[in-house]
């Protein structure tokens, strides 16, 4: 470096690359529900278990979701991103296919 350059790393003068600063505000995600649907043949201890193990309700919500999907024909398991309420649709279909229950459930916007 020779005596005439000039230095422009850090300051804060006019035009350096600090001075512009673009102010980033995190979105929230969009939120959906997934929505247990009513059917006459999985047992009702069965969709109580699905919403312990894998949607992490305590016993007396799983119980009155459970009662929901039955009276009213769907209860919301549970509200969730996208990819997540996706996943969690999947994990129940599975298991509820693996254990030969015909319970689904459908992914709504919030």
């Amino acid at each position: 470096m020779g005596a005439d350059d000039t230095h422009t790393g850090g300051g804060g003068g006019t035009g350096s690359a600090l001075d512009e600063r673009t102010r980033i505000t995190p979105r929230t995600p969009a939120c959906f529900h997934v929505v247990l649907l009513n059917d006459d043949y999985t047992p009702m201890g069965f969709v109580v278990d699905i919403l312990e193990s894998l949607f992490h309700r305590s016993p007396v919500e799983a119980y009155a979701v459970m009662m929901e999907v039955h009276l009213d024909g769907r209860g919301i398991a549970g509200t969730f991103p996208w990819d997540v309420a996706e996943t969690k649709v999947e994990h129940l279909l599975a298991r509820s296919e693996a254990e030969g229950h015909p319970l689904r459930a459908v992914i709504e916007p919030a």
